[in-house]
């Protein structure tokens, strides 16, 4: 009960910081607005001020980007203070959406300082889950799901030897989700310090691909210039480049690693078990 009182209240403080920090934006960058006037009247300064939320879709992706491009001009710190607070929000409570944020940090930061900053967020984000369940939520997690962190269980047993490369596998193969990763790494005695490196080269190619995208994508007018013969072939171009490790990882999986068994419940089982 102590367990989950006190996940309780890490949960709603960070709630409560994250909409604070939210809901009181400073004083963004001051807007020219004509209202109809001739060009040789004089124009009127406004400042707006909006509510911010979690994008759900591509349009509300956009406009969140535009949002934060305008902000950024003048309150660079507090919008990377926002960002990063909220990344680190999703995924310390294994909230799905952070593709969204990866794309919007490729429009807001750019595709190298947004790359950067998406591993970076990424590989906090997931230790601070794993370290949030090795706290408050390892009996929970066994309850919930006790058939997938026993065949979890077994399979990083076999793969002893090799278990970084094991981690690298799910990470670039994921036969079971993220974030069921993250909060069971701890209850089958995953070392933080492999986990934390396999998050930051295992999901390598899936940040690259989200913020080359954001980047492009802030670029785009229209849907016409999305499927241009130049966006095209930037996108065959990317989808090269984040497949190339995966190639390499399969290839090494094939000879060292024991997964040459079929998959029930999204992890690799023995035919044995039904």
């Amino acid at each position: 009960m102590r367990s989950v009182a006190g996940l309780a209240f890490v949960v709603l403080a960070a709630t409560l910081y994250l909409y604070w920090l939210s809901s009181y934006l400073p004083a963004g960058p001051r807007r020219v607005q004509t209202n109809g006037q001739d060009p040789g009247q004089s124009a009127v300064n406004t400042e707006e001020r909006s509510r911010l939320k979690f994008p759900s879709d591509l349009e509300e992706l956009r406009e969140m980007a535009e949002l934060l491009q305008f902000y950024k001009t003048e309150h660079t710190s507090y919008v990377l203070l926002l960002f990063c607070s909220a990344y680190l929000y999703k995924q310390s409570f294994a909230i799905p959406g952070s593709s969204f944020l990866n794309i919007l940090a490729g429009a807001i930061f750019g595709p190298y300082q947004g790359l950067l900053l998406a591993c970076v967020l990424t590989t906090v984000g997931s230790t601070m889950c794993y370290l949030l369940s090795q706290a408050f939520g390892k009996h929970y997690i066994v309850s919930l799901f006790p058939d997938k962190v026993a065949l979890l269980q077994r399979k990083v047993e076999e793969n002893q030897d090799c278990l970084f490369f094991f981690l690298l596998f799910l990470r670039f193969f994921p036969m079971t989700p993220n974030w069921f990763l993250n909060m069971s790494a701890p209850i089958v005695n995953i070392p933080v310090t492999f986990f934390f490196c396999s998050v930051f080269i295992g999901l390598l190619p899936y940040n690259f691909i989200c913020v080359q995208t954001g980047a492009m994508l802030s670029d785009v007018s229209s849907l016409d210039d999305l499927f241009s013969w130049q966006r095209l072939l930037q996108l065959l171009a990317i989808a090269c480049v984040a497949l190339l490790p995966g190639a390499l990882i399969r290839r090494y999986s094939q000879s060292r690693l024991k997964l040459d068994k079929p998959q029930q419940n999204g992890l690799i089982v023995d035919k044995k078990i039904q």
